[in-house]
């Protein structure tokens, strides 16, 4: 993949991050992530899938409830909007392939700026999409996914497909066709729903179950348009506990997956889970990894990590070796996500001011999850750790414990058996041995 300039380089004196190996000194190479490198078969390329998110890469202003914006884009002058998108997709695709990343992903008013006219908002996304399509073709780069912004306009204070008021659930419909018409154009492989504002402040003025169902119902539809028009790529969903609601419908993987397959959306719909998320919701990452890997709906990553201190979503870069590595060996033992990849929704601190801090984040997260993966690989080569964790249920593995699990039992059998049999021995999970297991490889 060459590097691709529009008419102003905007990372001036960033060249193409390249490989150099663990050894290496300089920052803007990556000490881990060689796409090339075949890992349990495949490349760690084709392993990982990697994305830069668009939102918080090129419209992130560094604002926080205490204070005003502090990061401000050479991108973002032009007075005319689709004149200032496509300065921005400029510099997107530059960015992205001085990375060498093979896809990016967007919400629709990332790609160009909305007001409050569906008309002009369909003819500004019609002509980025176009535009966003030309660079795609040049580059190389693809989208991984697309998706509406349903939760930042203040028309969803209640909520998007889950508004008691049906004009509000109209425009939401309207922004999600324009974002699947423009997903679908540029060959998206996937497309995710984030419900920001799916959800309820207080059970008082709330009708749960008819906003659930009309939840559903748009998902529902949405499937039907985007079928009927050539999408054939999986749909996310990506679960989040609260905040900006104080209580979201799509709460953790195990709620979404119940919500999917009450409303029967299971064969359309993977998940799309971030790291920041899961902790909100008091799981760690493989947790949610493996509750979606057991439903056989692990679709796609969003990569962060959380301020442990904070009780909110700080999407910062990933750093944390040892998380990762513990997630990747969820992934592998699950043959890989479904469709989707690892996009980096991730955002540089407020004070990281620079245009090369761009770079420097994202070779950091990058890095660390290549390493992970490496080493993920080598704990299961080595072959010790599933060894314990399957002595740990041998006793199910024949006589009555397989009947068991085959449901050849009756509860008076497992009476008579443990009168029978005894006080079982005490057998020890060896948590401490495992940990030190991970820490030896890594």
């Amino acid at each position: 993949m060459s590097i691709l300039l529009g008419e102003q380089e905007y990372f001036k004196g960033v060249g193409k991050i390249a490989f150099e190996g663990p050894e290496t000194d300089n920052p803007l190479a990556y000490r881990w992530y060689d796409e090339n490198r075949i890992i349990g078969g495949k490349s760690m390329k084709d392993h990982l899938r990697f994305a830069v998110a668009y939102w918080h890469t090129f419209c992130g202003s560094g604002l926080d409830p205490f204070g005003g914006p502090t990061l401000f884009y050479p991108w973002d002058k032009k007075a005319d909007a689709v004149d200032r998108a496509k300065d921005k997709a400029d510099a997107a695709f530059e960015l992205i392939t001085k990375l060498g990343l093979p896809y990016y992903c967007f919400h629709d008013v990332d790609v160009v700026d909305y007001d409050d006219d569906v008309k002009t908002n369909e003819k500004r996304l019609q002509t980025l999409t176009e535009y966003l399509g030309q660079k795609q073709k040049e580059s190389g780069v693809k989208l991984l996914w697309g998706t509406a912004n349903l939760f930042g306009h203040h028309r969803y204070m209640n909520g998007a497909s889950t508004n008691p008021d049906f004009a509000v659930v109209t425009h939401a419909g309207a922004q999600v066709k324009m974002a699947l018409d423009a997903t679908i154009a540029l060959g998206g492989e996937n497309y995710v729903f984030w419900g920001g504002r799916e959800g309820y402040m207080t059970l008082l003025n709330t009708d749960m179950k008819r906003e659930q169902e009309h939840f559903a119902q748009m998902l529902k539809m949405s499937v039907a348009y985007a079928r009927a028009n050539g999408f054939k790529g999986k749909f996310f969903i990506e679960p989040k506990p609260c905040e900006p609601t104080k209580h979201q419908y799509d709460y953790d993987a195990a709620t979404v997956i119940g919500f999917l397959r009450h409303h029967d959306l299971l064969n359309d719909f993977a998940l799309n889970l971030e790291v920041n998320h899961a902790t909100l919701a008091g799981h760690t990452f493989e947790h949610e990894l493996q509750v979606a890997a057991d439903a056989g709906i692990l679709g796609s990553i969003d990569a962060n990590r959380g301020d442990y201190q904070n009780g909110w979503d700080t999407d910062q870069f990933p750093n944390d070796l040892a998380e990762w590595t513990k997630a990747l060996l969820v992934i592998l033992k699950a043959g890989g996500l479904q469709g989707g990849g690892i996009n980096f929704d991730a955002k540089r601190r407020r004070n990281s001011t620079d245009m090369e801090d761009v770079f420097h984040a994202h070779i950091g997260g990058i890095d660390t999850v290549a390493r992970a993966l490496v080493v993920a690989d080598k704990i299961i080569q080595n072959g010790e750790y599933d060894k314990i964790r399957t002595n740990r249920y041998a006793s199910f593995d024949g006589g009555k414990g397989a009947e068991f699990e085959n449901g050849a039992l009756k509860l008076e059998d497992l009476f008579d058996l443990a009168a029978t049999n005894g006080e079982p021995a005490i057998i020890s999970g060896r948590q401490e041995y495992l940990e030190n297991l991970i820490n030896k490889f890594i």
